[in-house]
């Protein structure tokens, strides 16, 4: 895929008071004890390699004692606030192992490692610079998709939950010519879907660094599932293919895989199988999509000039007319879901007032 169609540098959006206020009633806003600007007071970082001795582009980051003690406690109880019962008594089984810093990307996020000492156990947690495109990604995800997303927000905070996989990257160069020819295919039914659910609710540059391989076993047999975990490009761009996975060069594993194990017919089942599942979402969570799709109308989370091409794009694709007449990326993703509710959903078609 040409890079021109993405564009290098994405703005950060502020966060609106309508969408504030969304989240406070959805029970994401809430007061936090440590900020993302508190950790950037880090004294010194030395790199992290990985087993093979490359280069993370994370550093990990020291502080001075002064500071040190006070942070720690600050993310034991943030770890508290988004994993137990947020009270502030410190867990004092709990260690803050690391904060490694991240160079590349949008959202520059600190990753913790926070491990419980009476038994190694370990997970991570983010702390990232608030987005809006980021934060409609999340809750759409929450939403539109089959997994549930767990992260907080005050201010200019963000705080997410560590989505545990394994990287799509990863995934293709180390076991993709490993598994079976089985596994192939339950993959490449996988992919389809991913790439239908991201298409549709306009969640763009799923480029296979940006998701993780979920693998689950069921009796003789292993489930595959794609998680994205990244969501800062959550309808900015405007070229359309930049929502479809498949057409991401770094996909084109996949892409191959796909086309080759699966017959066309499958494939368009598999495609009309999300889209009627996703219609199922939307009308079970109407109230609350309805909320944030009003907030998502009422903010700018692109430029006009990509506006305007994606609602071209899109009504070239579907000819319906309600892509044309919208004004922003807020009404592009109304139309996007109404087009499905109303193409897919059986029984009394619901549309997003």
């Amino acid at each position: 895929m040409n890079k021109k169609l993405i564009s290098k540098k994405k703005p950060a959006f502020p966060i609106t008071e309508a969408l504030s206020k969304y989240l406070t009633k959805q029970g994401r806003n809430i007061k936090i004890p440590i900020y993302y600007d508190d950790l950037l007071r880090f004294q010194g970082a030395i790199e992290v390699f990985d087993a093979e001795g490359n280069d993370t582009l994370w550093i990990s980051c020291y502080y001075s004692e002064h500071e040190r003690e006070e942070i720690h406690r600050s993310l034991k109880q943030m770890y508290s606030i988004l994993h137990s019962d947020g009270s502030d008594t410190i867990i004092p089984y709990l260690n803050i192992d690391s904060i490694d810093f991240c160079t590349f990307g949008n959202s520059k996020p600190f990753r913790i490692k926070v491990r419980n000492i009476l038994n190694d156990n370990y997970l991570f947690l983010y702390i990232k610079k608030a987005d809006a495109s980021r934060i409609y990604g999340l809750e759409l995800e929450d939403i539109l998709s089959p997994n549930h997303i767990n992260f907080l927000v005050h201010k200019d905070t963000l705080i997410e939950e560590h989505i545990s996989g394994i990287p799509g990257d990863i995934y293709i160069k180390e076991h993709l010519d490993t598994i079976s020819e089985q596994d192939k295919r339950e993959l490449a039914k996988e992919f389809v879907k991913f790439n239908e659910r991201c298409f549709v609710r306009l969640l763009g540059d799923m480029r296979s660094y940006n998701y993780v391989i979920v693998i689950s076993y069921d009796f003789d047999r292993k489930q595959y599932r794609i998680r994205a975990v990244d969501f800062d490009q959550q309808s900015y761009e405007g070229n359309v293919k930049v929502y479809k996975p498949q057409f991401l060069k770094e996909n084109n594993p996949f892409v191959k895989m796909s086309l080759e194990l699966l017959a066309k017919e499958s494939i368009e089942q598999y495609k009309n199988e999300e889209r009627s599942l996703l219609a199922k979402r939307a009308k079970s969570e109407q109230k609350r999509l309805k909320l944030l799709i009003q907030c998502m109308k009422k903010d700018n989370i692109s430029n006009p000039e990509k506006v305007q091409e994606l609602k071209t794009g899109l009504f070239t694709l579907t000819g319906d007319v309600r892509f044309k007449r919208a004004k922003n990326m807020g009404e592009l993703l109304k139309a996007a879901l109404d087009f499905v509710i109303r193409n897919y959903q059986t029984g009394n078609p619901y549309i997003l007032k």
